[in-house]
Formats: C-alpha cells, sequence, structure tokens
C-alpha cells in the first residue's frame, strides 16, 4: 500500500507567506541591533555596544517616559469614556440626537490622523485666546487629543460586549434587591472585564505608536518616542533605533505570552469548574 503524499493547500501557503512577510523584517532589524558598524545596512561583526549607547540617549529616555505616561492616562480616561458612551449607545433606548451621538463617537474611528490633529490643535489656540488655557502646548494638551480618539475605540469593543451580555442575569439581580449601581459594580462589570481590558490595551497601544496627531499638540520640550524617532530617521536610520525596537519587541512579546498563559490558566479552571458542577 502505497503511502498518500502530503498535499500543501494553498491556504497553507498563503499563510506561510503572510507570516514571513510580517515577522522576517523583524529579525532582520533584532539581527542588526547587534551589528557593530554604524552602518545599518553593513554587518561590522557582534556588538552589543548600542544598546549602551541607548540607554545614555536622555532624549530617547525622556520621550520613552512621556510616552509611557501619555498612553497610561490616555488608555485609563479612555475606558472610563468609552464605556459611559458605550452604555448610552446599547442600554438607553431611542431618543432624540442618538444616532447623531453614535455617529458623532465612532467618527474618530474613520477620521483622518491630519484632520483630527488639526481640528484640534485650532481648538487648543482658540480655547488660549479666550481662557488663556493651555498656555503651552505639552503632555496635557498631547493627554486629551489621545483620549479624544482612544474612546472611540474603547467604545466599540465594550458596546459589542454589552450587546452579547444575557440582561436576565442582571434583571433577576435586581429582583433580588441589588441596587443598580451594585448590580453594574457586581454583575455587569465582571462579564465586560475582558472587554475593558482589550480596550484599554488597545487605547495604550494606539497612543504609544501615535505620531500625526502628537506632532499636531506637541510644543517645545514635549516630545514622543514616535516624534523623536521619526526625526532621528529622517537624518539617517540610527542603530539605536534598531536597538530600541528590539526591545519594544521583546516587551511586546513577553506581554503576549503572559497573557495567553494567564487566559490559559482562566479557561482551565472555568473548565474544571464546569466539569465539577456537571
Amino acid at each position: 500500500m502505497s503511502l498518500a503524499k502530503p498535499r500543501l493547500h494553498f491556504s497553507s501557503v498563503m499563510l506561510v507567506l503572510g507570516l514571513l512577510f510580517l515577522y522576517v523584517p523583524m529579525l532582520v532589524l533584532v539581527v542588526y541591533s547587534f551589528n557593530a558598524s554604524q552602518l545599518v545596512t553593513v554587518w561590522a561583526g557582534f556588538s552589543s555596544q548600542w544598546y549602551g549607547e541607548l540607554f545614555r540617549d536622555e532624549q530617547i529616555l525622556s520621550a520613552i517616559w512621556m510616552s509611557l505616561r501619555i498612553a497610561f492616562f490616555s488608555a485609563s480616561m479612555a475606558v472610563c469614556l468609552g464605556t459611559v458612551a458605550a452604555f448610552v449607545m446599547t442600554r438607553y433606548g431611542q431618543f432624540r440626537g442618538k444616532t447623531a451621538l453614535s455617529t458623532m463617537i465612532t467618527a474618530p474611528l474613520v477620521m483622518p490622523e491630519v484632520i483630527t490633529g488639526l481640528s484640534l490643535l485650532l481648538l487648543f489656540v482658540q480655547m488660549a485666546q479666550i481662557t488663556g488655557w493651555p498656555a503651552d502646548r505639552g503632555m496635557a494638551t498631547i493627554w486629551i487629543a489621545h483620549t479624544t480618539f482612544c474612546s472611540a475605540y474603547v467604545a466599540v469593543v465594550v458596546a459589542a460586549r454589552l450587546r452579547e451580555i444575557d440582561r436576565s442575569i442582571e434583571e433577576a439581580a435586581m429582583d433580588l434587591g441589588s441596587p443598580p449601581m451594585k448590580t453594574f459594580f457586581c454583575v455587569t462589570l465582571p462579564v465586560i472585564a475582558p472587554a475593558l481590558v482589550a480596550g484599554w490595551l488597545l487605547a495604550f497601544t494606539l497612543s504609544l505608536d501615535d505620531l500625526v496627531i502628537a506632532s499636531f499638540v506637541s510644543g517645545p520640550g514635549a516630545n514622543t518616542l514616535p516624534m523623536v524617532v521619526f526625526s532621528s530617521v529622517r537624518m539617517g536610520v540610527s542603530p539605536k533605533i534598531n536597538a530600541l525596537a528590539t526591545l519594544i519587541i521583546l516587551a511586546v512579546s513577553l506581554a503576549t505570552l503572559l497573557a495567553w498563559y494567564i487566559m490559559r490558566r482562566n479557561e482551565a479552571k472555568r473548565q474544571q469548574v464546569l466539569k465539577a458542577s456537571g
């Protein structure tokens, strides 16, 4: 009996090609971060000197710290505003202006970043002329701008989760005497917690990665990491940028593995509980 030869399916081939297209450039970047040459396209031997140069670059370190702070506060505020907007879109009945409100909430999803950044810049300029604030554009204006467009993404993620919830659970809790606020924190919030975490991570990533909007609403001395990287790349790619990108890839990979491990452990515990109760 002859064994059947394995066949390569078109979907498998395209999957492999897609993965190679995505990850081979990252692998090359990681390899060249250990290049001893100042020219990123010429290999001159193995060296880790650019990692030391990176940690001695005060401008990059300051930009990293500012970007992390802005991303954290923007994501946290976006989760609060986006969750409220999601409840308005999914839990409230029809009222005058609901369609317009829903359109305005989701508008930043399709609005070009150049238009968003320019409109926010004009807003801050007019506010400074009328009220005197903000006197200087900096971290606060970038935080407000990032919160504005990140809230739309969080609202969409949370709204999708709210539409899937069986509202009979909440109604049963209130029938048993639970006040609406306690029902929200004890019943609704744990159910939508995965969506809140996903929305927070998405908002954090979008804020950390933003260049266009931050370039419009920032001022002297307020440079985020993408702005510093972009300005340095225009003068020629420095090996320090390769080292920085390698560290970012390492941090994202570790965070992804940690999230996968936590989700797998929680799923295993849930299966054990279901088996025990069954």
